[in-house]
């Protein structure tokens, strides 16, 4: 499968991506930018994407799922230090498949892909 991550903590996408790798991923990018992140996603359609909520300009994590999920439906796994009630009833209205709390760890990732059922 196809993973593209969207985290604007450099230090966190980097250990994403060991993490997905070791899951035996295919990284295909990694965006810290909502508004470049949809662009690429678009352009490369991975199956999985690894969403941060909060992003350091203005488009969030949330939007970044709103505008993909017009185009197509891309299995998103949200990464985020904002576990309270409002960012996860915002995030429900576009869908997601996970909503992960940091700090991450490979068996929390493996757990939510894990229990993915591909068509």
């Amino acid at each position: 499968m196809k993973l593209f991550i969207v985290e604007d903590d450099k230090i966190q996408s980097l250990i994403l991506e060991k993490m997905t790798k070791v899951l035996g991923l295919k990284h295909i990018g990694t965006e810290d930018s909502g508004q470049l992140a949809v662009k690429r996603i678009l352009e490369r359609k991975p199956d999985i994407i690894l969403l941060d909520v909060n992003l350091n300009d203005s488009v969030s994590g949330i939007e970044v799922a709103k505008k993909i999920k017009q185009v197509y439906d891309p299995i998103i796994i949200y990464i985020t230090g904002n576990s309270d009630f409002m960012h996860k009833s915002l995030a429900k209205k576009h869908g997601f498949h996970d909503y992960i709390a940091k700090p991450i760890s490979v068996q929390k990732l493996k757990n939510s892909i894990g229990s993915i059922q591909l068509a």
